[in-house]
């Protein structure tokens, strides 16, 4: 079994709030944190049994009624067990009473979170992360790069392995040791993505419309989304192409990364990025095979840009303050692939290279973003393939993509 960065987050929310929620893509493992979590105390209700699904449709009060303390498996399969369950808490305000998972991100639907407000705490689990694949319980990254102690890091780190990389970070698709085989699984995830999740939690027009508008925007991750463009592709118009976006993102398959901007600025280009969170899914429907990539470094950036955005993501749901992500650019084409900011304003600028080199005009974009964002600004960073951190100037400095496992 692999350790979960999230687990001490849900045992500390599940000693103080009702309701604790576990929301992310199918078989990231949710199902098995939250049976770490099942005991003498709490049972296990797994939603996908279709007796028991028809049972919590049937009776939904009742269902409820007689459940003390549970963990409830795929909540998305029957959301007619909220209300019931805000009245429950209501009526039994014990902390931990119900763990919930959930495949699709129902929680940041308004009526949802307003029925439950102030009786439930949301976190994500987003497949593994590198440093869970290697079986560290943590990652470092965040508080040496704000902190900026990046020098105080190992002198070196692992050569970067694309290979591994590109596997991505599901558990059944790890589980397979041959690259071939875990394409194959991340086919079928497609397939079921389709025909299962996407009808799940969303009544959708035109769904064999789906398939061309992922394989569509897997080949725009880590560019900027041009709905119109993507509407073409598809024969979509751009609303129906921007809410099957946003069906996208509630299932975790992608997500659109805003841009950083502050008022007083003129010159922000205000155009979200786009960006697949699995590098092994990503890959697999863009059709990339990993030797090929090897040899053909223009195809790998973007790959690579969109698995460290996976990354962050994952280590942000775990950071020890509330993480904001976003890209900058400007209209002098200086760009920088990730700017992180606290809720505190204080912000970290990442850039991605896949070379194994690096060269001090790669910190053009850090330096501009440096420049605007004045004593906000913490570190500046460029992501590269080599296995050493070097300085490259006032709080800017480059590090091995390993470093994001430590």
């Amino acid at each position: 079994m692999y350790p979960r960065m999230l687990a001490p987050r849900v045992r500390e929310a599940l000693r103080d709030t009702p309701v604790v929620a576990i929301s992310g893509p199918r078989q990231s493992g949710k199902t098995t944190l939250a049976r770490q979590f099942v005991g003498r105390s709490r049972q296990f209700v797994n939603l996908d049994d279709l007796s028991i699904l028809a049972a919590a449709k049937a009776d939904p009060v009742g269902f409820v009624a007689r459940l003390d303390r549970a963990v409830i498996d795929e909540i998305q399969r029957a959301p007619e067990l909220l209300l019931p369950i805000k009245q429950s808490v209501d009526a039994d305000r014990r902390p931990g009473r119900f763990l919930l998972t959930g495949s699709a991100n129902i929680f940041t639907m308004p009526r949802i979170m307003e029925s439950l407000a102030g009786r439930v705490e949301s976190l994500e689990l987003y497949p593994l992360a590198a440093n869970e694949i290697e079986r560290r319980s943590r990652s470092k990254f965040f508080d040496r790069v704000f902190s900026g102690r990046i020098l105080d890091t190992p002198e070196k780190f692992a050569p970067t392995q694309t290979e591994s990389l590109l596997a991505g970070g599901y558990p059944a698709a790890l589980a397979r040791r041959h690259a071939h085989r875990q394409r194959v699984w991340y086919r079928a995830y497609v397939r079921s993505l389709v025909d299962k999740d996407v009808a799940e939690v969303a009544r959708l027009d035109k769904l064999t419309r789906f398939p061309r508008l992922i394989a569509v925007a897997a080949q725009l991750s880590a560019q900027l989304v041009n709905l119109s463009e993507i509407a073409r592709h598809v024969q979509l118009d751009y609303k129906t192409v921007d809410h099957y976006l946003t069906v996208l993102e509630r299932l975790y398959v992608l997500r659109r990364l805003a841009p950083w901007h502050r008022n007083e600025l003129k010159r922000i280009v205000k155009t979200p990025k786009l960006h697949f969170i699995d590098a092994g899914l990503l890959t697999t429907v863009r059709g990339l095979e990993p030797a090929a990539l090897a040899l053909d470094r223009t195809r790998l950036g973007p790959i690579l840009e969109s698995y460290v955005f996976g990354e962050l993501l994952k280590l942000g749901t775990v950071a020890h303050q509330e993480l904001h992500f976003f890209h900058y650019r400007d209209k002098d084409q200086l760009e920088v692939d990730f700017v992180v900011e606290t809720s505190a304003g204080e912000l970290i600028g990442i850039e991605v290279k896949s070379a194994a080199t690096v060269q001090a005009t790669d910190f053009r974009g850090l330096e501009r973003l440096r420049a605007i964002s004045g004593r906000q600004f913490r570190q500046g960073i460029v992501l590269y393939t080599g296995n050493r951190v070097l300085p490259f100037g006032d709080r800017l400095a480059a590090m091995p993509l390993s470093s994001l496992a430590h």
